[in-house]
Order: C-alpha cells, then structure tokens, then sequence
C-alpha cells in the first residue's frame, strides 16, 4: 500500500525536493520526471522510478493506478500526498498529478551501437535546458538514436528538460562528453558529421547526407567553434528570407533533423 505523507518537512518530500538542484540530482543520481504522460512513456520504455508520488485524484486515473501498481510490485517507493506538497516538491503552482523520481542513466560513447540508427543529434555547449528537451523530443520524433552533449552544456536531467522533452528522455540515449572524446571515437567508425553554419554557400535542402548522420547543432549565441566547423565533412546552411540571420538553436536542429529524413526517402 502506498505511504500517506501530509507533512512538508517529511524525509521523502525533502528528497524530491532537492532534485529540483543540479547538485543534489549528480549526488544521488536521481532526476525527476512529472505528469502522467511522461511518467506512462517512461513505464513504456521500461523504466519505473525508485520514488513515484501522486495525489488522490491522480491515483484514480487507471493509466495511474496501473503505475502505482507496477512501481509497487517492482520495490519502488509510493507515497500518496497533497497537491500543494507536490507543488512543494515540484516547483510548479500547479502540479501535475503524478511525480516520479528516476535514476540517471550512465551512458558513454564507448557504449553507443552507431549503426542502431541512421542520425544522431550532437549539440555544443546549449545554455538553454528547455532546447535540450525540445532536441530530444524532435529526436524521438525522426527516430534518432539519441542525443551527444559535447562539453559543458546545460543539464539534460534537469526539470526544465525533462518536461520539455515530453517523454523522449526515456526514449533517446542521452551522452555527455568532451569535444576531444568525441571527435576521436567519431573517426574510429562511420559517421558523417553535419554542421550548421552562416560561413557556408551549401543549401541544406541540396546537401548529400550520408548514414550514420551526426547533426551538429552549435551553442545558441555563438554557434560553432571555428575548429569545430573544420572537423565537420559537411557544412550547410538554412537560408534566412527575413533579417533574422539564424533559427533558435532546437528550431535548426528540427528542420535539419527532417530534412536529412526527407533526402533518404527520395
């Protein structure tokens, strides 16, 4: 049977609370994850959480009740409480009925098949977690195999991200490395790597790409590195017809991210 907490200064509420903090999600390697879309994709993909809260109200959804169930069957830690306390633990003033707790998975490159997929989303030193959410959901959507975050990007496993990704950071491997990682296991086996560029006359619409594709998408204020541009096999640009010079970084990534589909298919 699930715990009734009613206490904010409850052991739990505090726990989940602190994941809402970058340090306390590394020390615990735990993030959260809310909502019952989410959290049903997350059961979908086969991942339960180790802690799952839910209100009344939520528990009375089936689709809830059958994850209630299954996290309780599989020795997870249920609690039932109040909506404000789930506002408590998850910072919004309106809660979603359903919050679960999550362990962080430890992917590396050495672990990552290149041939599972034929693109990959790689993008460079984003600031904005909400554009790490919004990449992982286009990601899931054109059926890449996963997400390469080179260098110091912002957290993938933060709440802004999760909740933006809309389920997909159960669904896409997500890495976090070094541009001097990458690169060298990159060469080490196939794999053309696509960079977005305004110091380029290559069209993205007439560009040839290659299988495995490895999207490079820049940091949203100073794009790419001119050093990382030289180590890309191609180089495209998306021409601007107003005075914008450049698309949100998760908009580029989208319209790339299809239109490499879309050259496979003709």
């Amino acid at each position: 049977m699930p715990r009734q907490i009613t206490s904010f200064s409850n052991d739990t509420v505090k726990q989940l609370r602190s994941l809402r903090d970058k340090k306390a999600r590394r020390e615990q390697g735990l993030f959260l994850a809310e909502g019952l879309r989410i959290v049903a994709e997350a059961r979908d993909s086969g991942m339960l959480p180790e802690v799952l809260a839910f209100s009344a109200v939520g528990g009375l959804h089936p689709l809830a009740a059958e994850i209630v169930s299954a996290t309780e069957a599989a020795g997870g830690d249920v609690i039932q409480t109040t909506p404000d306390i789930l506002a408590k633990m998850s910072g919004k003033e309106n809660p979603q009925v359903l919050l679960g707790a999550y362990c962080q998975p430890q992917n590396r490159l050495a672990d990552l098949n290149r041939s599972a997929a034929p693109l990959w989303m790689v993008a460079e030193k984003l600031r904005d977690p909400g554009n790490i959410g919004t990449i992982l959901r286009t990601g899931d959507a054109v059926g890449a195999g996963g997400l390469i975050l080179i260098d110091n990007s912002a957290d993938p496993y933060s709440v802004e991200a999760v909740r933006a990704s809309m389920g997909a950071i159960f669904t896409q491997t997500v890495v976090q490395a070094r541009w001097d990682e990458f690169l060298p296991w990159l060469r080490a086996g196939p794999g053309q790597l696509v960079g977005t560029s305004l110091k380029t006359d290559t069209d993205y619409l007439s560009a040839t790409y290659e299988q495995p594709c490895f999207l490079l998408i820049g940091n949203e204020q100073a794009g790419l590195p001119v050093d990382y541009e030289d180590e890309c096999d191609l180089l495209v640009k998306i021409p601007m017809a107003g005075r914008a010079d450049s698309l949100n970084a998760a908009v580029a990534a989208a319209v790339m991210a299809f239109q490499v589909r879309a050259s496979w298919r003709s």
